[in-house]
């Protein structure tokens, strides 16, 4: 008998059972949810208000960055790192890494480059907001932080940050949570015109590709970003208080510069780092994700999104379940539907 296999099972099962118990007894004090079940989850409408906050944010030289972050659970734990999309920040998680913790987990969310406290080494680093930076960013954390291994999950920018890690290095990634599915996009093909609806759903990034644009943004950064968060989710009643704790990471001195980068560069109209050059080629090749995979999708989505799993299902070869999240929640899965988040994450660690 293997006892360190079977060790390793029993853990992944108290850990399943002590999350649900911790899952159950955050809905009783909230008042959000009726039964443990990953899609159902608070009503739309609500106070997005739950007094939660993180401790302490921690700081680390990792790569070419000053990392800012969070951390919650104990230090021993099997890891799970929480990656926020934009125009969003950490808080995305605030209500998932207490249930983590609870369930035994050693949860990390970072701030990604251009956003709250995380900050470049050097003035003269090109700020780049190219999608394979990012993902290198992350692995630098691990890095420094000495974590040979975690659980990745996110949604938007995290969300594609994660899928890049699992598709590129597995052996860096236990398992995968991604809103939205496979969210790895090709730049070559995003040069091609879409119908006009679809292209009416991406208004910013062609905002984003004129000066007008940058400039615009830069100024009205607040309101664009509140702007986004109802779009993106419509049915969500966020309160001002909410909205404005996570309005403060887009005051970071590099965000205006990241953001625009990031959509400039998905459309071919700025150039990346030729260091990126093999990891792009890589990505642009649509690799098969093989890491365990749960795969959500709220049911009042407002960001471009499929309407099912049927176009990505085949981009995950390992056991793979895609979950719809129901109840009004939108492109801001973690933090309106935290139960649900915490809950695929414990789920897809006993896949």
């Amino acid at each position: 008998m293997n006892t360190e296999k079977v060790s390793a099972e029993i853990n992944q099962n108290r850990r399943r059972f002590v999350g649900i118990a911790a899952m159950a007894a955050a809905a009783t004090q909230f008042g959000v949810l009726g039964s443990a079940s990953a899609e159902t989850s608070s009503k739309p409408g609500t106070s997005a208000s739950s007094g939660a906050a993180f401790g302490p944010l921690k700081q680390i030289d990792a790569g070419l960055l000053n990392v800012g972050y969070a951390e919650a659970g104990a230090a021993n734990g099997p890891v799970v790192i929480l990656l926020h999309g934009w125009p969003y920040d950490i808080y995305s998680f605030v209500d998932v890494a207490p249930l983590l913790a609870a369930a035994g987990y050693r949860v990390i969310v970072p701030y990604l480059r251009g956003h709250g406290t995380t900050r470049f080494l050097s003035d003269d680093t090109f700020r780049n907001g190219q999608q394979g930076a990012v993902a290198v960013d992350i692995i630098a954390l691990m890095d420094a932080l000495k974590i040979k291994q975690a659980i990745q999950a996110g949604f938007d920018w995290g969300a594609r940050t994660a899928c890049i890690m699992a598709a590129l290095w597995p052996e860096r990634c236990k398992a995968l949570v991604s809103v939205s599915g496979y969210a790895i996009p090709n730049q070559a093909a995003n040069k091609a015109p879409l119908p006009p609806e679809a292209e009416r759903q991406w208004w910013y990034q062609y905002y984003f590709a004129t000066e007008r644009g940058r400039t615009g943004y830069d100024k009205y950064r607040h309101d664009f970003a509140k702007l986004i968060w109802q779009i993106a989710s419509p049915k969500w009643g966020f309160d001002d208080a909410t909205f404005d704790r996570s309005a403060a990471a887009f005051d970071n001195p590099d965000h205006v510069s990241i953001v625009i980068h990031n959509y400039r560069w998905r459309l071919g109209l700025a150039d990346g780092e030729r260091k990126y050059d093999e990891l792009e080629k890589k990505l642009a090749e649509g690799p098969v994700i093989t890491v365990p995979t749960i795969t959500l999708e709220g049911d009042a989505n407002g960001a471009p999104h499929y309407a099912d799993d049927t176009p990505y299902r085949k981009k995950f070869s390992g056991k793979y379940a895609n979950r719809v999240i129901q109840g009004g929640i939108g492109h801001n899965l973690p933090q309106e539907a935290p139960q649900a988040f915490a809950k695929a994450v414990i789920d897809v660690d006993a896949f």
